[in-house]
């Protein structure tokens, strides 16, 4: 496992971090087995949100932590303010809402990574980094920053702190994968793969803030289990786990020229498919984590080992059907 660092974080953050949008705390002892197998697997970091489950994912969480006796060892990665009923929540008395709520559910009193789950560009961004950095300074928050902001809104987010003596946005949460998003799995989802996130990338690697990649293996794409023949026709008794949003978002000929090569670089390596494919976001030219919910112990365990793969420039090139030969 390699990990890095991240300002107002004390701990060192595994660079693939163990998604747990589906834990509940109804099954808890389902969800401290999974979370077991993943910090065997020496994941540090994990992710969570004040809307998965209605709580009862951070509940889940903050009973294994507690009966584990591990908060000191473990980073989370919480998000708020995501809209509900229709109603947008990026506001102060939100987000102030939602923090509170989640450190109770979880029974911590400090979050280390916090993220706005979605942006509402009608705010002005002041008034976000001003409530951010009032948590932050209370000592409820570590390093904060956005999940589905684009880099120009961060990018504005960050010059008014810099202008006001405020702390700023150090860590975004966008899509990013080698599969290139068709359209929008949910509403306002911000995506930074294939060529049309050349800039948002290139942002990212000159502004210094760390990305966290969510659905880092296209949604099950990138999972080895999606081929062109199970993704065509109709896809709604698939008892594949996604298939109809995989078909929607993802299905497309360049995606599957992009797989068919990953395979391909898979086998002649001994590698699985997602383990290559989480590689691939970890060797781009970013201060890049990895988002995967990793489903039992062996998949904890092949999405860790994904921190050891090194791939060149060339076979980067050639994954992005930037060139033809390796």
């Amino acid at each position: 496992m390699q990990y890095g660092e991240l300002d107002a974080v004390s701990k060192p953050v595994s660079r693939v971090v163990q998604g747990m949008i589906m834990l509940s705390d109804t099954r808890q002892d389902e969800a401290s087995r999974l979370l077991d197998a993943a910090f065997e697997a020496q994941i540090t970091g994990f992710d969570t949100a004040h809307a998965y489950g209605g709580g009862s994912s951070e509940r889940a969480f903050g009973r294994w932590v507690a009966d584990r006796g591990i908060r000191d060892r473990v980073v989370l990665l919480d998000k708020g303010a995501h809209p509900y009923d229709g109603r947008s929540r990026v506001t102060p008395d939100d987000i102030t809402a939602d923090i509170n709520d989640s450190l109770d559910r979880l029974g911590f009193d400090h979050i280390e990574i916090y993220l706005l789950h979605r942006d509402d560009p009608n705010v002005p961004v002041g008034e976000i980094v001003d409530a951010l950095n009032a948590h932050h300074a209370a000592g409820r928050i570590g390093a904060f920053g956005g999940s589905n902001w684009t880099h120009d809104r961060i990018a504005a987010a960050n010059a008014y702190a810099r202008d006001n003596g405020r702390t700023g946005f150090a860590v975004s949460s966008p899509q990013l994968s080698l599969a290139e998003m068709l359209e929008e799995p949910w509403d306002n989802c911000v995506s930074i793969s294939g060529p049309h996130g050349t800039a948002a990338r290139r942002w990212y690697a000159d502004n210094d803030v760390a990305v966290f990649a969510w659905s880092s293996l296209g949604r099950g794409f990138l999972s080895g289990a999606f081929t062109r023949e199970n993704l065509s026709g109709d896809v709604s008794g698939s008892p594949l786990r996604d298939a109809r949003m995989v078909q929607r978002c993802y299905a497309s000929d360049d995606n599957f020229r992009r797989l068919a090569r990953l395979r391909q670089i898979a086998d002649e390596r001994g590698l699985s498919v997602p383990q290559l494919a989480l590689g691939y976001v970890l060797n781009l030219p970013l201060d890049a984590y990895a988002l995967a919910a990793g489903y039992d112990a062996r998949q904890c365990g092949q999405n860790a080992a994904a921190t050891e793969v090194a791939l060149s420039e060339a076979e980067m090139a050639w994954l992005e059907l930037r060139r033809d030969a390796r």
